[in-house]
């Protein structure tokens, strides 16, 4: 049975209101009884209740994350377990709990903030796949909702923000296809819609202009498996398709190298591919693939941190920005096939499949 106020106060030989001064650190106790209590809890291992610390102070000691996303494609997509367990690394550490709500049908997302808002059940919330001209951040400041946001929105935001550029693994990404002799080198995004998403085309399309080479063998996709392989399917029917394609995370990547094997081209002989996130499994694939190393992990450690800070009064109100991710080389990269090399495709005619109905979140 848990340990209660009522088993402090007889081990101590004082009362439940003593006790409740000692612990909460309030006046109306000596030094000495504070530190003789403070010694009886620790050893009979008492632990505050969060409910009843939450009554006392007007707090959830809970935080909020709305996701976007059908519940059925968040296990696919290796990002977000990753970045939860990072959160809840954190908030273990505090005492406080993560509400996770997940809203995909219309207006959900927006209900799903202000019941999180209502009668106080979050303290605050973290922002994820910000948007161009985000309708959440004016939302959060009608509802006073404390919130720290993943990447400085592009329009006005009170929020600090834990944001981490893109711009250097993709161009790294692009400079050593450009190293392998690869001047065809497309990519797949992810919905512009997102300023992740936008930030790593413009990144892809900066690289290639300082080559001096032409940024049109782009196709957007939705950072699923899905939409990876409808992406690719329509580069590679393009007639100067690419030699090389960067995409914009590792689902799309993993699943596009897959397609691209099944219509006989070999990676990477024909067709080079890198990915983004370095997800575990990438490691394990056939061939293994290249990709830029990130830590989803710790960015959901940093962004809880600053969210608490805030809370806490001891956030300096600065954006954090992690360090830049770097590009893992393996083998789903190789020389360029020279221009006498047709590549094997034994399905060159095959219908490509339909994209699958986009979701909103990568």
């Amino acid at each position: 049975m848990a340990v209660t106020i009522s088993d402090v106060a007889h081990a101590a030989g004082v009362s439940k209101g003593a006790v409740s001064y000692a612990l909460n650190g309030q006046p109306g106790v000596s030094d000495a009884t504070r530190g003789r209590i403070l010694q009886v809890a620790k050893e009979l291992g008492w632990k505050p209740s969060l409910r009843a610390k939450g009554l006392s102070s007007a707090k959830a000691y809970a935080l909020g994350l709305v996701v976007a996303r059908d519940p059925k494609l968040l296990g696919t997509d290796p990002f977000f377990p990753a970045f939860i367990a990072g959160i809840e690394t954190t908030l273990a550490e505090h005492d406080y709990t993560l509400v996770l709500s997940v809203a995909t049908a219309p207006g959900a997302e927006e209900r799903a903030y202000r019941k999180l808002a209502d009668g106080g059940r979050v303290d605050g919330v973290i922002l994820t796949d910000v948007r161009h001209n985000d309708s959440r951040i004016g939302l959060l400041r009608e509802l006073k909702l404390p919130a720290v946001t993943l990447n400085r929105p592009d329009s006005d935001s009170p929020f600090p923000a834990v944001s981490m550029d893109d711009t250097d693994g993709i161009t790294a990404a692009v400079e050593h296809l450009l190293a392998l002799g690869h001047v065809r080198i497309g990519h797949v995004g992810g919905a512009q819609e997102y300023i992740h998403g936008r930030s790593r085309r413009q990144a892809w399309e900066a690289a290639m202009a300082a080559a001096g080479l032409a940024a049109d063998l782009f196709a957007e996709a939705d950072f699923t498996a899905p939409g990876g392989v409808a992406a690719t399917a329509d580069l590679l029917r393009r007639p100067d398709r690419p030699t090389a394609i960067v995409y914009a995370n590792d689902l799309m990547a993993t699943s596009g190298q897959s397609f691209a094997q099944s219509q006989g081209l070999s990676v990477p002989g024909d067709l080079s591919i890198t990915g983004y996130d370095n997800a575990e499994f990438t490691q394990y694939l056939n061939p293994p693939l290249t990709t830029i190393a990130t830590d989803p992990m710790r960015w959901g450690r940093v962004a809880a941190q600053a969210l608490l800070d805030q809370l806490n009064g001891t956030h300096s109100g600065q954006d954090t920005e992690l360090q830049a991710p770097s590009l893992l080389v393996r083998a789903s990269t190789g020389p360029a096939p020279s221009a006498t090399t047709k590549p094997a495709n034994k399905h060159a005619n095959k219908p490509a499949p339909k994209q699958a109905k986009k979701h909103t979140n990568p």
